[in-house]
Order: C-alpha cells, then structure tokens, then sequence
C-alpha cells in the first residue's frame, strides 16, 4: 500500500462497526462511502448495551456530541432467587443504553448520501491502485481500501478467510425488550433501577432499562431490556428453535416479530415454571421475543494490504464480557489513528493488527471462561 495518508475507504457493514468506522475516518479526513446489504432502516437489533468507555470515547473522536443522556444509569447489582427474594446486591453503578440509541446518533453524523442501502457484496479486488467492491445489484465501487465492518456473518472475511467462520457455544440468549409503563407496581419496585439477575444452574437471566425507542431515558419512557441464557443442543433442537414463522431456518437468530408460534409457546411456559415473578411479568409482557445463538469466532489476521477486517467480522466475544460494541468503536477508533499517522503505514497497520489481535483473542478468551462457567459447560 503507498504512503497516501488520505483516500476513500469503503466500507463494507452498516451497523455499529461500520458506523463507528465511518465517522472515525471522517474524523479524520476520509472520504467514506458505507454499503449496508439490507435494503430497509435497521432498527432495534440487539436491544440494550451497556455502555463502556470506548464507545464515549469513539463519539467524541467523531465529534458526536449527542446532546442528551446516552443511557440509563443503573445502581446496584441485585441477584433475586427464584421466588423473587434478595439473594445478594452490591453497588456497582454503570449505564446501560441500546443498539437504536447509538445507531441512530452515528447515522445522522454521517451524510445521507454517504450510506448506500440494499448493497449485497459479492466480491472484491485490489491492487496497487487501490480496490474494487462488487455487488449484487451488478454495480461496483473504487477506493484507496475496503473495510469489512459486515458482522459475524461477514462476506468480507468469507473472501478472505474462507475457512474461518464462527462456532456454536452450545446455548442462545432469548431477549425482550418492554416498556417500563407497562408493568405493574410490584414488579417495578423489585427491579428498581438496579442490574438484576436471576442464577440458577446452567441458566442466567438478567434485567436492565434502557433508553426508549426514540432514546428517551426520562422516567417513564425507558424500557426494560431482558436476556435469558439457555442451552440448546445442537442438531434438531436448535433447528427447530431458529425456524422461524414462516418456516425458514434462519443461520444463527431469529429477529423480533418471527419467532415460530410453538417455540413461543414453548418459552413462555418454560418461564412460568422457573422464573422469579418479576421476570416472568417481563416475559409476559413482551410481545416480540427474539433469540441469538451464541457464537464464537476469531480470526487470525485482521490487515490483508488494502482490506481489513474490524467489530464482529474479526471477532465475536460472548455477551457476558459486554465487549462486543466497545471493541468494534475501538477497532475504529485506533484505525483511523493509523491511516492517519505519519511514518511507515505498513508498519502502522502490522502494529495495529497485532494489538487488536490481542485484544480480540483475550476478550474471547475471558467470555468463553465466563459463559462456560455460568452454564456448567466444559471449555
């Protein structure tokens, strides 16, 4: 790669990482242009985040100023048995937001015309002009560099790790999202505004709000955002549970509004045998439940000359280590840094490559121990 130090970058992944990447080389003074293969507005993919340092600190590289709270801000850890009694609580205060709250501050940071919808990569080249991106649609870009910011199921890394793609951890996450107006006094004084969870053996719920839709976080207009780990074996068990409503096998989750009727069913009586009654009233009261495996993936090259690979494509660290989203902005962050810097760029990259590596690989490392640990799996 030459020594250009300002160029167009591709980027290849609209949601959080590709965002994050794209404000950040903005930042700095990229020309961006981001290709999101759904045709349609992303929302509410994910549901809550706690929200860690790096994404603050990406936003303010960017120059978001959001203006208002980012989140909501929780105050205790408090573990509940399965009668809804205080186990254990301690203080440990942090603030939780959500994917809508974040996705929406980046979007509007980047230009409308700067972030092209319904474009499926189908392939890629480069040389020693620059790249080229393919897509679906029969149309194509050139830039300086390609940026795989496309998730866990990243067509990017799919070119160029063809081997590499992420492993079943042996449980999912059934998530629910409920507005906090809609549950009864009871249940809102045993949640309060703290980070509850429920332990049991090979199982692990737990609650906390997050902004509304509209990224609200007055009383009032919040929502409580839920998870429930359970394990599925692979096979014809998590066949049946990522078949959604229509009868399609989904790859590794099922979005709100297409959980299959009978799985549904399933999992809301399944919560009436073993959840505490504030848990159980927040599964009651969800009327879009979602589920995700739980995935594993890392790979071991990050910079192939002029494409690299950042977020969930390179990496995807259990949930547990609330990791996920602060890795994506730092991988954005401390990339645009490089690209930017002066000296050896190759140097620059093979550097940044080996420290995010790392990162990716001790994150990984840690949630693997943590998730094992809570579901009574062997590593």
């Amino acid at each position: 790669m030459s020594e250009q130090r300002r160029g167009t970058a591709l980027i290849i992944g609209g949601s959080l990482g590709g965002l994050f990447t794209a404000t950040a080389l903005r930042a700095v003074g990229w020309q961006v242009e981001v290709f999101e293969r759904s045709p349609a507005t992303l929302d509410s993919r994910g549901g809550g985040i706690v929200l860690q340092h790096e994404v603050l600190q990406a936003f303010k590289f960017a120059g978001i100023n959001p203006g208002t709270a980012l989140g909501v801000r929780s105050i205790n850890r408090t573990y509940l048995n399965r009668d809804g009694g205080v186990q254990h609580q301690h203080y440990a205060p942090q603030t939780q937001t959500s994917w809508n709250t974040l996705y929406q501050h980046l979007l509007n940071a980047l230009p409308e015309a700067h972030y092209h919808r319904g474009k499926k990569l189908v392939g890629l080249s480069q040389d020693e002009q620059g790249v080229m991106a393919r897509f679906e649609d029969g149309t194509s870009a050139a830039g300086d560099i390609i940026i795989g910011a496309d998730g866990g199921g990243s067509t990017v890394r799919r070119l160029l790790l063809p081997g590499v793609t992420p492993t079943y951890s042996g449980y999912v996450v059934w998530r629910g999202l409920v507005n906090e107006t809609a549950i009864s006094a009871a249940t809102a004084d045993a949640l309060c505004d703290d980070f509850v969870f429920q332990q049991d053996p090979e199982s692990l719920m737990l609650e906390y709000k997050v902004p509304g839709i509209d990224g609200a976080t007055a009383v009032g207009a919040r929502r409580h955002n839920w998870l429930w780990y359970l394990k599925a074996a692979a096979g014809a068990p998590l066949d049946a549970l990522l078949t959604d409503n229509t009868g399609r096998r989904r790859e590794h989750s099922i979005p709100p509004g297409a959980l299959s009727a009978q799985q549904d069913r399933a999992f809301r009586r399944l919560a009436e045998v073993r959840l505490n009654p504030a848990f159980l009233e927040l599964v009651q009261q969800t009327d879009e439940i979602f589920v995700q495996s739980i995935l594993d993936l890392r790979v071991p090259r990050m910079v192939f000359d002029r494409v690299m690979l950042v977020g969930d494509a390179a990496f995807i660290p259990r949930p547990h280590t609330a990791g996920s989203t602060a890795k994506a902005a730092t991988d954005a962050l401390t990339l645009a840094k490089v690209l930017s810097a002066p000296g050896d760029l190759k140097q620059g990259l093979r550097d940044w490559e080996r420290q995010q590596l790392s990162e990716g690989n001790a994150m990984s490392d840690w949630g693997i121990d943590i998730g094992n640990r809570i579901m009574g799996m062997q590593r």
